[in-house]
């Protein structure tokens, strides 16, 4: 398991004798195969936060499909609040183009090859939330022709490409 510190915020509540301070930490997990999740929890004392955060990241774990096991099948959108992202596909060798949380949150899922922007807020929680909402939208085409009633073949069988190009494209998608 990948575990990433994405935020650590400290928080403070007024009681009659002063200032209680505790810590808010915000956390993403991944497997690198594409699995990713992210929990965010308070505690008095931070390892106590971040254990509790990791805890909570592993129970609300997603399942990406990805292209090749290195970047995402197709181009998406998310958002959150005022929080806003895009993320692209990219060719081997691109890396991973994010800023911050962002970033955490592709390097937890296994991917290597994405170009992504954020627009909007710099908020790590709604920008981890705005990613995860573009990532539950990714849809591999083994998944679109299984709910369709297709062949892979007939989905990527477009655009002048001849049938055995088509089955040959098919073939190579590893989900």
């Amino acid at each position: 398991m990948i575990e990433k510190l994405v935020h650590i915020n400290r928080v403070s509540k007024t009681v009659k004798g002063g200032k209680r301070f505790g810590f808010a930490a915000l956390v993403v997990v991944g497997d690198g195969k594409g699995r990713v999740g992210f929990g965010h929890a308070k505690a008095r004392e931070v390892p106590e936060a971040i254990t509790k955060a990791t805890a909570s990241a592993k129970k609300k774990m997603i399942r990406v499909a990805l292209k090749e096991g290195r970047t995402l099948h197709h181009d998406g959108k998310g958002h959150f609040g005022a929080g806003k992202v895009n993320v692209r596909t990219a060719p081997a060798g691109t890396g991973i183009i994010a800023g911050g949380p962002m970033r955490a949150v592709f390097e937890s899922l296994g991917v290597s090859d994405v170009v992504t922007k954020s627009v909007g807020t710099s908020n790590p929680y709604n920008m981890i939330r705005a990613t995860f909402d573009a990532l539950t939208n990714q849809a591999s085409p083994k998944a679109v022709a299984q709910r369709r009633g297709k062949k892979v073949a007939d989905l990527l069988g477009r655009g002048g490409a001849s049938e055995a190009e088509a089955e040959a494209a098919a073939e190579a998608i590893v989900e």
